[in-house]
């Protein structure tokens, strides 16, 4: 993913503040502990460090759970090519869990694969990280729509 990171020239010169705030204001990340590790121009990372109240009943973290960083690391990383006064809103997702949730820290690395006027296709891998290593543990395709003229605050 790190090899496409540099494709895309943001329309907003201040985009990484504006995605820090706006992930700032995501209630449902400060709940179950998720971070922005870093953002670029159409790219971000989410961090979740283990919690076992976000496992299921098997000790794996909640697929749920995994879906809500791929989710963020997505839309955020349409966030950061949209102009200053647009919003993103996910309109669709497809996530595969190809691996059990077992780690110490989650990381979803989301990716804009092809930005447009109005609609955002992006792609989020998710790892699990321990001390032995980096296991991947879901990919998940999301189409994001720009909402032009639309403030990304609460109405």
């Amino acid at each position: 993913m790190h090899a496409q990171r540099t494709q895309f020239q943001p329309k907003d010169p201040a985009f990484a503040a504006r995605v820090r705030e706006s992930f700032g204001r995501q209630k449902a990340m400060h709940h179950i502990g998720a971070r922005l590790r870093a953002v670029g121009p159409g790219w971000t990372e989410v961090e979740l460090p283990h919690r076992e109240e976000l496992t299921q009943q098997k000790g794996f973290l909640h697929g749920g759970i995994i879906g809500m960083i791929a989710d963020n690391a997505c839309g955020y990383a349409a966030c950061s090519l949209m102009p200053a006064n647009a919003s993103p809103l996910t309109v669709e997702y497809k996530i595969n869990i190809l691996a059990p949730g077992r780690g110490d820290l989650y990381v979803a690395e989301g990716l804009v694969l092809k930005s447009g006027r109005t609609l955002t296709v992006t792609r989020a891998e998710v790892y699990a990280e321990t001390a032995s290593g980096r296991v991947h543990v879901a990919s998940m395709q999301q189409t994001v729509l720009t909402l032009a003229d639309t403030p990304d605050t609460p109405e």
